[in-house]
């Protein structure tokens, strides 16, 4: 069963002085309780290409950095990262 992969690369994504070497891939669902937001709110940033993804058979993987950066953009969604997803668990981010 061969695997159907194809990445975005139309993602707008800041420079980072390290370049990460092995990125870490979610799924839609992984993403959105990380990020404590809802599965269609994931979907709707693929739809929209507001993050890094890529496709394999029939799954989307998320980029997790690329994800974390979309969620501090906006303030909202800042918000329920902080209290809802992975920031409750962060003192200080970079």
């Amino acid at each position: 069963m061969a695997e159907n992969q194809s990445i975005n690369k139309n993602v707008k994504q800041p420079e980072l002085n390290n370049e990460i070497k092995t990125p870490i891939w979610l799924s839609v669902s992984q993403a959105a309780k990380i990020g404590g937001v809802q599965t269609k709110t994931i979907r709707r940033t693929i739809q929209y290409n507001n993050v890094k993804y890529k496709i394999i058979g029939n799954r989307y993987l998320i980029d997790l950095a690329s994800l974390i950066i979309f969620l501090q953009a906006k303030t909202k969604l800042k918000n329920k990262l902080n209290q809802f997803g992975l920031g409750q668990y962060v003192d200080k981010w970079k």
